[in-house]
């Protein structure tokens, strides 16, 4: 993913979680805000409490992946995805099916408002 579409600094992070626009599932939460870019940008968190930092680098690549699928990168708002837990017992395919669900909701949010 480009530098210009990810979410970096913490100032950032909490700027987007600061408006409490979060949606969730088994797998994931979700804090979304619209930006003024023309483009989408993504940060992703995963706990210590998930593992060792192999395992959460490890997760940051796949949902990275999985991002690149089920977010469409055009829409002009900010994402931050959370990794919950319950990540480690599903597979790839459930856990990508859970985040393009997951993304679908808050594209339809994001449209409403608009």
């Amino acid at each position: 993913m480009k530098k210009q579409y990810r979410l970096k600094r913490n100032e950032d992070f909490q700027k987007v979680i600061s408006k409490k626009r979060n949606l969730a599932n088994a797998s994931f939460a979700a804090y979304f805000y619209p930006n003024n870019l023309g483009h989408a940008r993504i940060g992703i968190s995963v706990s210590v409490k998930l593992g060792k930092a192999v395992v959460r680098n490890k997760i940051k690549r796949q949902v990275r992946m999985m991002v690149l699928q089920a977010v469409d990168l055009s829409k002009s708002a900010d994402f931050i995805f959370i990794v919950r837990k319950r990540y480690l017992n599903k597979t790839f395919e459930e856990n990508l099916k859970a985040l393009q669900e997951l993304s679908a909701k808050i594209m339809f949010k994001l449209d409403k408002e608009v």
